[in-house]
């Protein structure tokens, strides 16, 4: 099969309406960082468990891109030790709108959590903080009727 070919059936598995739920083996994760060689550091869903290594199969490698914060669906495998799982489908924000109706998308990742935390985040840091933008005019406005009334009182 060439690669257009298979590039072709790829981006057709990819791009069906294929919005099956995950298996009891499979997990939804969040991908963390790109380590190279067609590993990717992701988060579970459980806050028990560590960040762990998954890997891209042959099928997606040099056809689908994946970056921080995206989301697939992994299924875990025995012979590695720092290779936890590989992954089976890249999920995208329509996947995501399902699982949420199905009850399946973990809690950790809801997008109500991540705005509440960044609400929590936002109000906690003060704006006084911050220096003032140099490149920026400072345009001052004096009152001048303020100082000429106390002037007069005295």
């Amino acid at each position: 099969m060439s690669r257009v070919t298979r590039l072709k059936h790829v981006q057709r598995e990819l791009d069906s309406d294929d919005f099956s739920l995950p298996t009891e083996k499979q997990q939804i994760c969040r991908i963390i960082s790109s380590k190279g060689n067609n590993l990717h550091e992701v988060e579970s869903p459980n806050e028990i468990e560590e960040n762990y290594l998954v890997s891209m199969p042959p099928k997606f490698r040099k056809n689908v891109w994946i970056k921080r914060g995206d989301f697939v669906l992994v299924e875990p495998i025995e012979e590695g030790d720092k290779v936890k799982a590989e992954i089976c489908r890249i999920l995208t924000p329509e996947h995501q709108k399902e699982f949420e109706k199905a009850f399946v998308w973990p809690k950790r990742f809801t997008k109500k959590r991540d705005h509440e935390s960044d609400i929590k985040e936002n109000s906690d840091s003060d704006d006084d903080d911050l220096p003032q933008n140099p490149n920026r005019r400072q345009n001052y406005r004096a009152d001048t009727s303020s100082s000429e009334e106390s002037d007069q009182e005295d």
